[in-house]
C-alpha cells in the first residue's frame, strides 16, 4: 500500500505535521488521513476516488457491456471477468478457492489477452462472507505480487456489482489485509491498511 507507506514516512520524520494530507500521484490527486498512534502513523485511510466502469475507459477492445460480463476461456476453463478501473485497469474473476488456485498456469496469458491492448491486473477473488473476501493478484509486467490496494479497490467494486459482498469489506492479501469501503453517498471508494516500519537505512555516496 504505497500511499500510506508515503503518508507515515512524512509524518514520522517530521515533513509535516497534519493529519490529512493531499498527494500528487500519475493516477491523480489522493487524500490520506493519517491515523496517529504514540506519534507515529499506525493506520492510513486513503480516499481513492471514484471508480472508473466505462468499456472504452478501461480499456478493453469490445463495447459492450463488458464491465460486468466478460467472458475468457483459457486453457480448460471459462473464466467471467468484470472489469474496473482505479486509475489502471483491473480484470477481476471469481474462483472457489484461492490458495491452491495455479495463478502461475493462468495470470501470464490473462495479463495478455486480447481484450486487453494495455495489458491489464488480474485479481483472483475468493468470497468469503459478505464482509470478507480472499485475494491474490497477477501484476501486469511484476507477476504475482503480495498486495495490490488498487487491486483489493477494483475487486471490492466488482463483488458490489456482482452483488456477493457489502460496501464495507475487509480484503485478505498474501501481504496482510486491508479495509475497503466503497462508499454509496458519494461514490468513492476508501482503502484503509497499515503503515509498519520494517528497516531504516542510509545512503552513502562513493
Amino acid at each position: 500500500m504505497g500511499f500510506a507507506v508515503f503518508g507515515k514516512y512524512v509524518y514520522d520524520y517530521g515533513l509535516t505535521n497534519k493529519n490529512a494530507i493531499t498527494i500528487e500521484t500519475l493516477a491523480g490527486l489522493k487524500k490520506l488521513k493519517l491515523n496517529v498512534k504514540n506519534n507515529k502513523v499506525d493506520t492510513v485511510c486513503v480516499d481513492m476516488g471514484e471508480p472508473i466502469l466505462e468499456p472504452k475507459k478501461i480499456p478493453v477492445i469490445s463495447d459492450e457491456e463488458i464491465v460486468k460480463n466478460l467472458n475468457i476461456s483459457l486453457f480448460d476453463e471459462n473464466f467471467k471477468f468484470t472489469c474496473v478501473s482505479t486509475g489502471n485497469p483491473h480484470a477481476i474473476t471469481f474462483i472457489d478457492n484461492v490458495k491452491e488456485f495455479n495463478i502461475e498456469k493462468y495470470g501470464p496469458k490473462m495479463e495478455v489477452d486480447a481484450h486487453f491492448p494495455n495489458k491489464s491486473n488480474i485479481e483472483f477473488i475468493q468470497v468469503v462472507n459478505r464482509e470478507k473476501i480472499k485475494m491474490r493478484v497477477w501484476e501486469r509486467g511484476s507477476g504475482e505480487t503480495l498486495a495490490c490496494g488498487t487491486g483489493a479497490c477494483a475487486s471490492v467494486v466488482a463483488c458490489v456489482l456482482n452483488n456477493m459482498t457489502n460496501r464495507n469489506v475487509i480484503v485478505e492479501l498474501l501481504g496482510g489485509n486491508l479495509q475497503i469501503e466503497w462508499r454509496e453517498e458519494d461514490n468513492h471508494v476508501y482503502m484503509t491498511g497499515t503503515a509498519t516500519t520494517v528497516f531504516e537505512g542510509e545512503l552513502e555516496s562513493i
